[in-house]
């Protein structure tokens, strides 16, 4: 066992640890880190074997957190951890965007890495620790990575910024961004911020990258100490014949055809006749010659660094991109709100060739999604669910649910908006982006359209927000550099960059940068972030033209929300016995009642589209809650008969006896005949019992006095008998009767007697 250990301090005395060779000694490449009690292990696998058919990097990365990092079991029937979830996916998202764009262009082999969260100090953030770890793991072994590259997260707190905060820190943060970066450059970008400057962003990226080089210079003394030999690997060779061919027949089709400025249509079908007519040369020149191995993916090299010399050749010496823009125009853009007649709210929002159909919809605190991870436990407000269905590309796809694209894409739009939406917002909101066309950027779409959906809900957002994507096309050899405003998906195909921006007219919300290339300089993203800015400008302008503020008023079928405060010990009584009250006023009246208590307050949140019933369902539990005032007549409802008298509802969810002596002046000799269940009369809150709380209640002392009457002296505590009918002696009840304390009750004479 070559068990080695490696501390790392960073410039703010913060501590990683990096161990390797004592656990899962089998994998090409294993590591420890540990920051605080927070523990990672990151193993990486690379399959011996090169399959020549493919032109791409095979790379599988999965991010597990276990719920016993945290003390935690999972929740569910199988009691254990199943398919990755939303945070999952994402910080796998993180790392798979920084490790892929270093390996070597020629290294096709397979490559799993996989980063399991073994211990949780619900402090030191794992996510912005899993690329370090899983670069570690790839320095301990003998695979093909280069570089060493890590990740760490920013905040800007009190106009200070830190480095790999904690999760208290990160609460009261005006900017969150996770950057991954070599030695020399920035590879990796995301983040959401509140309205900051480009300038700041600039700044946030230097701070990070001066952290990022203690951590790689780590991990390559790490390297060494290992000592691992990296493995030669076999690299598919394009034959000169190959290559010629391809330029031959392919040059100026392709040359006149990015020179044309046709649209996406026309120019995939150029692309496609051409393809297929070289590869049927190319078979028919080498069908003789066995020897010739994956043909196939030769042509398919060949013809992809031809397409990609001549278009970023033409941008670069030209200023003209594929469709005939500048470098910094942006495509034609239209809009409209209240698409979706029965939405809550709707927009449709295209640019070019990429179009979103938007809608919300508002909902109350039961529609809050939770959840319920190793590490966090809370309930999101607001959220934004992205869709890319086939037919948005013109393809033939499954449909599987959402996949690690979707879920990347709508969490970068979410939050975006997130950042303009108002704080302690009544409603929970769910947007939701459909692309219906894709050409580049949908998820800057997503942003517009989002947007624009919102304001058209009447959700009262701080600003508007807008977003774009650039692009990015280099010449090692020469040294020059064109930065895209609003890419197409061929130039994000064909160039260096994805960086994608969104914000208001005040600053910066959200961002997304990916590379393929090893690096980028601060002037690229200088020119990139304050080209950005001028494109955002613009396209917000567009967007105003459609709708440049929220609508004063929600949609008719929107829920609308009352709020009542009430005494907290009176939250049981709304609810009643097994929840039967609340869920009878939520019947009868057509609405969603939620109660919570905060402090000592009882927050009642009433919602329904029924103005009446909501109003219905607001005096139903006021009276609940009001205190029955002794004098006051109410009605009443019999709820049930007894051989004393009858019990009776007479305010909601406040029932009293009402003794057969105090129903009418004449003496009852039972309750047969006198009434019925569900007879409604008034009645006279005559007393309460101090002892035992229980109302006195009469109903004769609301009739007419039978002539001659004459009142009683009062009765003594305790007592209660009924009065005699014509001079009769009636002893007093029992315990139902108003007996109190074993004593029967004084014998009461009728003076008419």
């Amino acid at each position: 066992m070559n068990h080695i250990e490696k501390t790392i301090v960073l410039p703010d005395g913060k501590e990683i640890h990096i161990e390797t060779g004592r656990l899962a000694r089998q994998a090409d490449g294993a590591a420890v880190l540990r920051c605080g009690d927070t523990m990672l292990l990151a193993t990486v696998v690379a399959s011996p074997d090169i399959d020549k058919e493919k032109d791409f990097l095979p790379l599988m990365v999965d991010y597990v957190m276990k719920y016993s990092a945290s003390g935690k079991i999972p929740g569910g029937f199988f009691k254990r951890e199943g398919r990755l979830g939303e945070d999952e996916i994402l910080t796998s998202r993180l790392v798979d965007r920084a490790l892929r764009p270093l390996f070597p262009d020629d290294y096709h082999g397979e490559v799993q890495v996989m980063i399991q969260l073994l211990s949780a100090d619900r402090e030191e953030m794992p996510d912005s620790l899993a690329c370090t770890a899983a670069s570690a793991a790839l320095m301990c072994s003998d695979i093909p990575f280069p570089d060493p590259v890590s990740e760490v997260r920013v905040i800007r707190l009190d106009g200070k910024f830190i480095v790999n905060p904690t999760a208290s820190q990160m609460e009261n943060a005006d900017l969150d961004l996770v950057v991954a970066a070599t030695m020399d450059s920035i590879v990796m970008v995301e983040g959401e911020m509140k309205e900051v400057s480009e300038e700041t962003m600039l700044e946030a990226f230097k701070v990070a990258h001066e952290a990022i080089k203690v951590l790689n210079q780590g991990q390559l003394e790490l390297r060494k100490e290992v000592g691992k030999t990296i493995r030669e690997y076999e690299v598919l060779q394009i034959l000169p014949e190959v290559d010629a061919l391809v330029r031959e027949m392919g040059t100026e089709v392709i040359s006149k055809m990015a020179h044309s400025f046709a649209g996406k249509e026309e120019r995939s079908q150029i692309l496609k006749d051409l393809k297929e007519s070289i590869k049927a040369a190319l078979d028919e020149k080498f069908k003789d010659n066995e020897e010739v191995e994956a043909l196939g993916t030769q042509f398919s090299y060949a013809f992809k660094n031809l397409q990609k010399e001549i278009v970023r050749n033409m941008t670069l010496e030209t200023g003209k991109r594929l469709d005939g823009r500048t470098t910094t125009e942006i495509r034609d853009i239209w809009s409209a709100v209240g698409y979706l007649p029965r939405a809550h709210g709707s927009a449709i929002f295209t640019r070019g060739e990429t179009q979103s159909l938007c809608s919300v919809t508002l909902g109350t605190k039961l529609d809050a999604q939770t959840i319920d991870s190793a590490i966090a436990e809370q309930s999101k407000r607001f959220y934004l669910h992205y869709n890319f269905p086939g037919f948005s590309t013109g393809e033939v796809r499954f449909l599987r649910g959402a996949g690690r694209r979707e879920i990347g894409h709508g969490n970068l739009a979410e939050r975006a908006l997130k950042m303009v939406m108002p704080a302690d917002y009544e409603y929970v909101v769910r947007v939701i982006s459909d692309i219906l066309e894709s050409n580049g950027s949908s998820s800057m779409a997503s942003v517009c359209g989002g947007c624009l959906s919102l304001m058209d809900a009447g959700v009262p957002l701080s600003a508007p927000v807008s977003g774009i994507a650039m692009g990015l096309i280099t010449d090692d050899a020469g040294g020059r550099f064109a930065v895209l405003s609003d890419i197409l998906g061929d130039e994000d195909f064909l160039g260096d960059m994805d960086f994608k921006v969104a914000g208001t007219a005040a600053g910066l919300t959200a961002c997304q940068m990916d590379i393929k290339i090893r690096g980028l300089s601060y002037e690229i993203l200088q020119t990139a972030l304050e080209q950005s800015k001028a494109g955002r400008a613009h396209i917000l302008g567009k967007m105003n033209e459609t709708l440049s503020e929220p609508r004063p008023d929600l949609s008719p079928y929107a829920p609308r929300i009352i709020r009542l405060e009430i005494p907290s010990d009176m939250i049981g009584a709304v609810i009643g016995p097994g929840g039967k009250i609340i869920q009878e006023i939520q019947k009868t009246t057509n609405t969603v009642i939620v109660l919570e208590e905060i402090g000592n307050i009882g927050q009642v949140t009433i919602s329904s589209v029924d103005e009446l019933g909501m109003k219905k369902a607001e005096e139903m539990i006021k009276q609940i809650v009001a205190i029955p005032e002794v004098g006051a007549v109410y009605r009443a409802k019999v709820k049930s008969i007894k051989d004393f008298g009858a019990f009776v509802e007479f305010m909601p969810g406040r029932e009293g006896l009402l003794h057969i002596s105090e129903i009418e002046y004449r003496r009852l000799p039972s309750m047969e005949g006198v009434l019925e269940i569900g007879d409604e009369f008034d009645i006279k809150l005559i007393g309460v019992d101090e002892r035992t709380g229980k109302f006195r209640l009469s109903r004769k002392v609301l009739l007419p006095k039978p002539e001659g009457w004459v009142d009683e002296p009062p009765q003594r505590e305790g007592g209660g008998g009924g009065r005699g009918e014509r001079g009769g002696d009636n002893r007093g009840g029992r315990n139902g009767g108003n007996r109190g304390d074993r004593n029967r009750g004084e014998r009461n004479r009728n003076d008419r007697g």
